[in-house]
């Protein structure tokens, strides 16, 4: 298939968007869902005009998912601005620790004795589809830095670590299938893969975003070029270097990224301070007819804002908008992909383990966990629900395509895997909405 056409069908469903948007914004259904419906439309089973042989493409659309999920994960880190020591936090780690794992053990458990599936590739198809995906997953996490919902605020933190922390049960999962089951695998998996990447990652991605936001708003300051500076530039290059540092070192490179943008954030609340407003809505960017870099248009009284804050909320808006439309794009971009290739690799066993997943596995995991007074009745069957799994799934496995699986083996989990994170996408994406405006108002009522 030429480029020209995967451009002009893909241009075409970005016009589609563009002009259906304000359609759907009343239907109860996603983006996501409606790029999934187009996929499957234009693809070998409808319209053919699209055809991606996965075999063949599978080292790029590796590289694509991880660059997808490290622009959500950076943007998921800036929108976070709660201190650490917030009890809302023990909610996020809550969900990507205890309950991912737990969620992992119950799919590999499904998988090995409902589908009769060998240890290893029932542990790595579980690992796989265990995460929540911070890319699809933008309606049911914080607006923006000012929303502190227990629920949006629990559901995003956990999207930003447990795509990180899912990767050392992936290598295992490997390492399971490869036959590498010694003593020595087993202990340098345990210190290798949880005891040193985990923190190595997560402490090397948040200094450097502190580290770098600090000197940036320095120069910026002493300069008086906070307007015109390229943040885009800036934004870009925290994630590379954050990446590659924590890779160079041993670290998971997701958990830096996601690190990096909560590290940045406390640059700015301590600019701003914790107690006020963040400092990207005290500007609003303005775009002159005459100067190619944009300008800024501050609102509130100028006299009582510091310049630092001036810089930072220029700084951390421009970094929202160029990350948030890079996520969009991928998302829109990948979806659509995975519509395509879908129903050749449909597998009708995924009804039972998607089913099983979210109806009972999940909800379940979440249940068990002591919450106490941190989340009510409502929140832990809606956070037990809104278990996303999208494009995070997919990176898994063309990574597990990309290191040494069979023929066979490889046919199951990219069957299942892409089925399962299809009828996520249908099933979340035509209830999110409406259980969202539900919540909403009973948050209403109640205050």
């Amino acid at each position: 298939m030429s480029f020209v056409v995967w451009v002009a069908v893909l241009g075409a469903v970005l016009l589609t968007l563009a002009l259906t948007s304000s359609y759907l914004r009343w239907m109860p259904v996603t983006t996501s869902a409606v790029c999934l419906l187009l996929g499957i439309g234009i693809g070998p089973s409808g319209l053919d005009l699209l055809e991606l042989p996965l075999q063949d493409a599978s080292l790029w659309m590796e590289h694509l998912t991880e660059v997808a999920v490290l622009f959500s994960l950076f943007v998921c880190g800036l929108k976070l601005r709660l201190p650490l020591r917030d009890k809302r936090w023990r909610i996020a780690f809550g969900l990507a620790g205890p309950v991912m794992v737990l969620t992992i053990a119950g799919v590999c458990l499904l998988l090995h004795w409902a589908l009769q599936l060998p240890w290893g590739p029932s542990l790595l198809i579980g690992a796989m589809l265990a995460p929540t995906d911070p890319v699809l997953a933008a309606l049911v996490q914080v607006n923006d830095a000012r929303d502190v919902d227990s629920v949006r605020f629990g559901l995003s933190g956990e999207a930003g670590l447990n795509d990180g922390i899912a990767f050392p049960f992936v290598i295992l999962g490997l390492l399971l299938i490869h036959g590498e089951g010694s003593a020595a695998e087993w202990q340098g998996w345990v210190l290798r893969s949880l005891f040193w990447a985990v923190p190595a990652g997560l402490l090397t991605g948040y200094w450097m975003g502190r580290g770098i936001g600090r000197v940036t708003l320095s120069l910026r300051i002493r300069n008086d070029d906070s307007t015109l500076s390229p943040n885009d530039y800036l934004a870009l290059s925290l994630i590379a270097l954050a990446y590659v540092v924590a890779d160079a070192i041993g670290g998971y490179g997701f958990l830096s990224v996601f690190a990096a943008g909560l590290g940045l954030r406390q640059v700015e609340v301590k600019s701003t301070g914790a107690s006020q407003p963040p400092a990207e809505h005290l500007v609003q960017p303005v775009v002159g007819h005459q100067n190619i870099e944009p300008q800024h248009a501050v609102h509130g009284n100028t006299e009582q804002m510091e310049s630092d804050q001036v810089a930072a909320g220029i700084m951390m808006g421009d970094m929202l908008s160029f990350g948030g439309l890079v996520e969009r794009a991928m998302e829109v971009f990948l979806v659509t992909l995975l519509g395509v290739v879908l129903i050749a690799h449909w597998d009708w066993r995924a009804l039972l383990v998607g089913g099983v997943l979210f109806c009972l596995i999940r909800p379940a995991c979440v249940a068990l966990m002591p919450w106490g007074t941190l989340l009510d009745r409502r929140q832990r069957g809606m956070i037990g629900w809104f278990g996303i799994r999208g494009i995070g799934s997919l990176f898994y496995l063309f990574y597990a395509l990309n290191h040494g699986l069979s023929d066979t083996l490889a046919t199951v989990c990219t069957d299942l895997t892409l089925s399962v994170v299809a009828l996520s996408i249908l099933l979340h994406g035509i209830s999110t909405q409406p259980i969202l405006a539900r919540y909403e108002q009973h948050k209403q009522r109640k205050n």
